[in-house]
């Protein structure tokens, strides 16, 4: 164990000083791509399929297209995931984002486990994916306790579980207990079927921190890093979507959460580099992604 703990070590100081390299030269994030294409009307497979290959080639796991519907609209609700993690949500305000999500075509809901019955059972046969959080908000519970309440969450019903780091060990510079953490929940996601997201509630990491933070993820296997829980000091910021992509590279997503909460945010943490937003005023957004004065 001591051996692999130094081995972690190692390598997250190596890949640390590499991307601290590239932001001094500015080179954080990857090349331009047009956020959100307004010129095809919702043929972009077709019309556009160098940006759609550049889109899947970053990472999105979802690429939507069709006739009949706003191209920002359709292409924007596939990036989303409709959230209500607040303690307080009743079992109606729950039904009705399930509605929200079924009628928007998000890419999921995002809820606390003790709804994901309930959202499971809403949304069956829908292409909407029932989303939940582990280690919630603060990330601190026991590895163990972590990969039981995935298990246990993915087996009521979810399908994405979005955990959140052991922060304080990040700070210790315990690295090897990050990244076992981390794998308990990767394991346990994967054995049931489901995909992890690894949250690190960037608003409290320095940048080196935040990079140690998404390569450990990474190395454990995750398959999305995600900036933020909605609950600490700040939210998503491109800075940090751009910093993430250029550690996590094209093969795991970014998800970027806490704050976006206008089209304009969401086109901004798209254009850094996120494949997927996390948001509770996604109904807002659409609204505005299907207005006319937002289709030049």
């Amino acid at each position: 164990m001591d051996m692999g703990r130094v081995d972690v070590d190692l390598l997250v100081e190596e890949i640390t000083r590499e991307v601290l390299g590239l932001l001094r030269e500015g080179g954080a994030g990857l090349p331009g791509v047009d956020p959100l294409c307004l010129a095809c009307q919702g043929q972009c497979i077709g019309k556009c399929s160098e940006k759609v290959r550049n889109i899947v080639e970053a990472g999105a796991s979802r690429v939507g297209a069709g006739l009949g519907v706003s191209p920002v609209a359709r292409e924007l609700a596939q990036y989303i995931d409709h959230t209500l993690l607040r303690p307080e949500a009743n079992r109606d305000q729950i039904t009705q984002l399930c509605q929200e999500a079924l009628q928007y075509g998000f890419a999921a809901v995002c809820i606390n486990p003790t709804w994901v019955r309930l959202c499971a059972e809403l949304l069956r046969g829908s292409p909407v994916k029932v989303c939940t959080v582990v280690g919630f908000p603060l990330g601190a519970t026991l590895l163990e306790v972590k990969a039981y309440e995935t298990r246990r969450s993915v087996r009521n019903g979810a399908e994405e579980i979005d955990m959140v780091i052991n922060i304080g060990a990040l700070k210790s510079r315990d690295y090897a207990l990050v990244q076992d953490d981390i794998e308990a929940v990767v394991m346990a996601s994967e054995e049931e079927g489901a995909i992890c997201k690894v949250i690190v509630e960037a608003a409290l990491l320095t940048d080196e921190e935040k990079i140690k933070a998404c390569t450990l993820a990474k190395a454990a296997g995750a398959q999305y890093v995600k900036t933020s829980t909605g609950f600490g000091p700040g939210g998503a910021t491109t800075h940090d979507v751009a910093l993430m992509r250029q550690v996590v590279g094209r093969e795991v997503g970014v998800k970027a959460a806490g704050g976006v909460r206008t089209l304009e945010d969401a086109k901004s943490m798209i254009a850094a580099g996120a494949t997927r937003i996390g948001a509770s005023a996604s109904v807002k957004i659409m609204q505005e992604a299907a207005s006319p004065f937002n289709h030049s």
